[in-house]
């Protein structure tokens, strides 16, 4: 037998590159959109062909050059009236541009409600949704009839395609919103324990012996109750506020009114927050409601001792009990600070090496195999 023959025979032997696609509507700022960056690094460590699309060019994060970055200008499709017909239209020049350009995927997985929206219309196989929120709390379900309205057309969209959530409290709240709707499955988000420590290392920060708080200003974030409490100890150790968003005015003046100005210091966003983390005596969360709080997990890759309102959802599921807060108690928030600024140390907890990113990545293989 000719070489060239056994050459060919082990050729049609290699199995082909399993393919994914994530999907998500911008990579600028935001917790979901570093999750969707660091698990398709997982995936490439799992030997796929990892693609990302987005709908927005604006881009936050550096490149990987390990994945392939396409993106679908949403923008030009919004003078069309009607956001179903708009999502629909759209969908169609997804379907046709992964079709054409890209090809067939054994995953496509979709990250955010833009992208949600959209993707429910497509026609591609092997669609799968990552639901990154306790979405009952986000989206206010006891509100109002608007929110009723909201809660009827998410179940329309979730019910189409399998959905991934990311901690057990998050699936919880999903199957007890929506009901059994959908297969459903809790897969952590992925943690690039490498990339963040070398990440950390690339400066030391201006200021010592600080707490820090990292997170968006946002209703969820709760950072009125974390400044009432941080006014209720000694402040002998400032209070750094990393992130940006609608309330930051707000709480300036809250600052402002409770004489704290010279010590919370604000510094709005940063590209790279782990120096900041990594250099602080503890990290704080006081949030009334998470997905999975990334936030915490980075902390413990840097061995940051963290402490942490008991929140839906993510918390308790990352941190010992000595290390949860009530929510919205400003006096036991006060307490753990207290304690925290005595003894940091006695708030260190382990990083669980099972949230390395390969790790994730396969367990998302394994519930897409379980699926077909």
């Amino acid at each position: 037998m000719t070489n060239h023959v056994i050459s060919a025979r082990k050729m049609n032997n290699i199995k082909p590159k399993k393919k994914v696609l994530l999907v998500i509507n911008c990579l600028q700022g935001g917790g979901a959109e570093r999750v969707v960056l660091t698990l398709g690094q997982g995936f490439f460590e799992l030997g796929y062909d990892v693609h990302i699309l987005r709908f927005k060019p604006l881009m936050q994060y550096d490149t990987n050059p390990n994945l392939n970055y396409h993106v679908l200008k949403f923008k030009p499709y919004k003078l069309i009236p009607g956001k179903e017909r708009r999502d629909k239209i759209f969908a169609s020049v997804v379907d046709k541009y992964v079709t054409n350009y890209i090809g067939h995927f054994d995953m496509i997985l979709s990250n955010l409600d833009r992208a949600d929206s959209i993707l429910s219309y497509s026609k591609l196989p092997n669609i799968f949704y990552v639901i990154h929120n306790t979405v009952s709390l986000l989206y206010k379900f006891h509100k109002n009839n608007i929110a009723t309205q909201l809660k009827s057309r998410m179940a329309e969209i979730y019910a189409k395609h399998p959905c991934i959530c990311v901690s057990v409290g998050a699936e919880q709240d999903f199957i007890k919103s929506f009901g059994h709707i959908t297969p459903t499955t809790a897969i952590y988000n992925p943690i690039d324990k490498e990339s963040i420590q070398k990440q950390a290392d690339a400066f030391v920060p201006e200021y010592q012996n600080y707490i820090i708080h990292v997170g968006s200003f946002k209703d969820a974030k709760r950072h009125d109750v974390l400044v009432k409490a941080y006014a209720q100890t000694d402040q002998s150790m400032p209070l750094i506020l990393l992130g940006q968003g609608k309330h930051r005015s707000e709480i300036e003046q809250l600052v402002t009114e409770l004489n704290l100005a010279n010590k919370v210091v604000f510094l709005g966003f940063r590209d790279n927050p782990f120096p900041y983390i990594k250099h602080a005596q503890f990290k704080i969360l006081t949030s009334n409601w998470e997905g999975f709080a990334l936030v915490i997990a980075e902390a413990l890759v840097l061995g940051t001792p963290v402490i942490s309102t008991n929140c839906p959802s993510g918390p308790s599921e990352l941190l010992p009990q000595n290390n949860l807060m009530p929510m919205d108690d400003v006096e036991a928030i006060a307490d753990k600070m207290k304690q925290a600024m005595i003894n940091p140390q006695q708030f260190k907890a382990p990083f669980d090496e099972n949230l390395l990113p390969v790790k994730i990545a396969k367990q998302y293989d394994t519930f897409m195999e379980s699926i077909k």
